[in-house]
């Protein structure tokens, strides 16, 4: 599905504040999957979840699904070069959703509803957040199609 110009323009809107500042632009030195960017896969996933809303034609916050969408692995460090040991359920895929979230409270005073969509993305990985609202289902079932996509299509050379 492609957005119209109104659903671009509004898309855009909701989008420049986060991803002009200059926390979120240092994603784009992190790989996330394959030889896709974390800045990259954010975008992806916002696009999707977006587009997702309005070909269901659902009724949503769009600020929320925007903003969570975009930050919601804004966890600020490179989880492929951790050697630092770590217990089961301390790992990346368990542990980053709630860093993203303080992050995006620290530097973007986000709103609850805005934080939900964050920490509750990686459901049902973490069983405890589940998603509570239209925009936490979208983005969270957008994270999953963005990520299939990009582990297996978007390999890193030699690979």
């Amino acid at each position: 599905m492609t957005l119209n110009r109104k659903h671009k323009k509004q898309f855009n809107f909701h989008a420049h504040r986060v991803l002009s500042h200059h926390k979120v632009q240092e994603m784009k030195n992190y790989v996330q999957h394959g030889d896709v960017s974390v800045y990259d896969h954010v975008n992806s996933v916002a696009h999707t979840a977006y587009k997702l809303a309005h070909g269901l034609r659902l009724k949503i916050n769009e600020k929320a699904l925007i903003e969570g969408a975009l930050l919601h692995d804004f966890f600020g460090y490179d989880w492929h070069n951790d050697k630092v040991k770590r217990k089961l359920f301390d790992m990346h895929g368990f542990t980053h959703a709630k860093r993203a979230k303080e992050r995006a409270v620290k530097y973007f005073n986000i709103d609850r509803h805005t934080q939900h969509v964050i920490e509750s993305h990686m459901w049902p990985l973490t069983l405890r957040n589940l998603p509570r609202s239209r925009e936490a289902v979208l983005v969270c079932i957008a994270d999953k199609i963005v990520s299939a996509r990009e582990t297996l299509f978007h390999r890193k050379s030699g690979t």
